[in-house]
């Protein structure tokens, strides 16, 4: 009920339907828009594959009506043959249901009061998602795995919470970890899901491991005025070099 009601408050619901109206098949029964939300709820409550939706079905009460299957993978299809469209949509219907949700939150929102002092944060990231057949862009990752390798962006709740994913890369499993155009893309994405203006200034923080010190990134991340922490590989002889530096120095 928790889940289904977030749902309802922030808007997204209608909001994807809204949206997606456009790939609406004629005299149709179920609306696209309330067909991804369950396959999301799906996912939130523990499946894993399309058939798992079943588990929505059989709680109408909560719920309501459930496409069927096939149905479900008809939508997916019409989907897929334009995709760029759709991805526009729908990432339009989560950045404003995201205003609303947070809107509600009042002082409580992640990015209520964000100054220079105490920015948003927003961590990137990637992850390897193992796949246990040959799927679509499956491919061998560099720890000796099978599967997909997409970057991810989430605003940092800190110590009082969790995060919340603002943008999602997929990738297969062979793309590399400090792909600069990958960060320029997330960072894009995971900005305009803030509604802080694509250059927000040092308001937000941006946080990415090694992977993101390459000198593309910085530049990007400069470009749009935000803060970051971004790490760094050191060379192996890096021990010898601290010991050049005059120990007065460090009382500095």
């Amino acid at each position: 009920m928790l889940l289904t009601e977030t749902v309802r408050a922030t808007g997204l619901a209608a909001e994807l339907s809204r949206v997606l109206a456009p790939w609406r098949k004629q005299f149709s029964r179920h609306d696209p828009g309330k067909i991804l939300t369950d396959l999301a709820l799906m996912l939130a409550v523990g499946g894993d594959c399309l058939a798992d939706v079943a588990t929505l079905r059989a709680e109408a009460d909560v719920y309501g009506p459930v496409a069927s299957d096939p149905t479900i993978s008809r939508l997916l299809t019409t989907l897929a043959g334009d995709v760029d469209k759709v991805e526009q949509a729908i990432s339009g219907a989560r950045r404003r249901a995201r205003k609303n949700a947070w809107a509600r939150a009042g002082d409580r929102a992640p990015g209520a009061g964000a100054t220079a002092k105490n920015p948003l944060v927003i961590g990137l990231d990637a992850s390897l998602v193992t796949s246990h057949s040959e799927k679509e862009f499956a491919r061998p990752t560099f720890k000796k795995g099978f599967g997909f390798h997409p970057s991810l962006a989430f605003v940092d709740h800190g110590t009082g919470g969790s995060g919340e994913m603002l943008a999602c890369l997929l990738r297969p499993g062979n793309a590399g970890s400090n792909t600069a155009a990958d960060h320029k893309s997330v960072v894009a994405d995971a900005l305009a899901q803030v509604g802080m203006g694509s250059r927000p200034g040092r308001k937000v923080l941006v946080r990415i491991d090694g992977a993101g010190g390459t000198k593309m990134t910085l530049q990007e991340l400069v470009k749009r005025r935000v803060s970051y922490s971004v790490g760094f590989t050191l060379p192996a002889n890096t021990p010898e070099l601290f010991g050049l530096i005059p120990k007065h120095v460090w009382d500095i």
